[in-house]
């Protein structure tokens, strides 16, 4: 086995991949809690609580905790995604015992008083007016809620002003009593790391207090198809196309990454040669897909001009249906098979990205596959099994999204 792994008597769960070539360790504490795991009052507070985790504990000022990763030559950081929370540094192997100590303080003793909580909750409402500004990003937060508009995995992450705006210490306390147990923390580490010895200080540093993993609600798919506009005096269109897919555990997934990668994954892929290389209608347009517990989404991007958007749209669908109807080429299927394994080890190479697929596995109950299981799994699929997953994920209900100078009953013909 490539990791090796203890659970401790508490139920923290510690994973470590050594890597002999490197003098550094990327190391992360996670929390099997994001977005989706919030009630509607709450909304953006497993990514509020992720910022507050660095604004001062008994023992150290925010201050404090930033010249200590400063003085290490460390990077510190953390991030939330809709399943889970991780803050992770990387750094030389031989302050591992320090940065445990220290990340360990921070989700552990956090002081979440009211003033860091008040000035925090202005930082988190500028992320959310940025993301707002910025038709793009927004484009992605609006098909989420179009796919899931009943079940807050398709909120955004960040939250809403309404939501944040009234976060303080008492809300702050109950959400992490709530979610950072013991049951729900992974530390992941790889790098130039002992194991037994990580194991050790997480034993002395991590006194979380004790719980089992949480339950969270499941997330139905969509049983029909939506359409969202937004209406805004942008220069471009933003357009995402798609709908429910496969969950991360799905034995099909390998075959659905080819699928992505033949449809909008690169410069060769069949939506950037037909809409940008062919016709010169987007500067970006690319698929890709997001893989859950118990749900997926599939998802296609192009930002065009508002003129052009119905065009664009049409094109999307009938590569899409293409792929659905006659699955990909022997040429496409190798390309494809080759690009994902190639990237694959490329990303292996760095520490961080090895810490995170550890962490990420085990937080969602995910399967923990060597790249040789993974080569093979990509290896052994076939043109028949690509249209098989093709026509049974693309068979679904569609969702369409747009941003743009145009009022929804201008493009209410797109879908159906």
């Amino acid at each position: 086995m490539f990791y090796r792994k203890t659970i401790l008597e508490n139920g923290v769960t510690v994973l470590t991949e050594h890597m002999d070539t490197v003098r550094s360790v990327a190391l992360g504490i996670w929390f099997a809690v994001g977005s989706r795991d919030e009630i509607p009052s709450e909304a953006g507070m497993s990514h509020f609580m992720e910022h507050m985790m660095f604004k001062g504990t008994p023992t150290r000022t925010a201050a404090q905790i930033s010249e200590t990763f400063d003085g290490l030559g460390a990077e510190l950081n953390a991030f939330t995604s809709k399943e889970y929370t991780c803050y992770y540094a990387r750094l030389v192997d031989e302050h591992v015992p320090t940065a445990l100590e220290v990340l360990s303080d921070m989700v552990v003793g956090s002081l979440l008083d009211d003033e860091a909580c008040q000035s925090e909750r202005e930082v988190v409402i500028e992320e959310i007016a940025r993301m707002e500004d910025t038709p793009d990003d927004r484009i992605h937060e609006l098909f989420g809620h179009t796919l899931w508009p009943e079940h807050p995995i398709g909120l955004p992450i960040l939250g809403n002003r309404g939501t944040v705006g009234g976060f303080d210490h008492t809300q702050s306390v109950a959400f992490r009593q709530r979610h950072y147990l013991t049951g729900n923390c992974v530390v992941a580490a790889a790098g130039n790391v002992d194991h037994d010895a990580l194991v050790s200080l997480v034993r002395d540093h991590l006194a979380l207090p004790e719980g089992p993993r949480s339950e969270r609600p499941h997330a139905e798919s969509i049983a029909r198809s939506r359409l969202a506009v937004l209406t805004k005096e942008t220069e471009q269109a933003h357009i995402c196309f798609g709908g429910s897919c496969l969950d991360s555990g799905h034995p099909d997934r390998f075959a659905f990454s080819i699928i992505d990668t033949v449809l909008g994954g690169g410069m060769s892929s069949r939506l950037f040669q037909e809409i940008r290389e062919k016709k010169g209608l987007a500067y970006a347009v690319y698929s890709f897909h997001s893989l859950y517990q118990d749900t997926g989404q599939f998802t296609v991007y192009a930002g065009t001009r508002p003129g052009n958007a119905e065009q664009v749209v049409r094109l999307i669908q009938t590569e899409v249906e293409k792929v659905r109807e006659s699955g990909v080429t022997a040429e496409e299927l190798q390309r494809a098979k080759e690009s994902i394994k190639g990237h694959m080890v490329l990303g292996l190479e760095s520490t961080r990205n090895r810490m995170t697929r550890l962490g990420k596995n085990e937080t969602t109950g995910g399967e923990l596959l060597s790249v040789d299981e993974i080569v093979e799994r990509i290896d052994s699929i076939s043109q028949t099994d690509i249209k098989r997953v093709a026509n049974e994920v693309f068979s679904s209900e569609k969702v369409l999204a747009l941003i743009g100078p145009f009022a929804a009953d201008e493009l209410s013909h797109l879908v159906g």
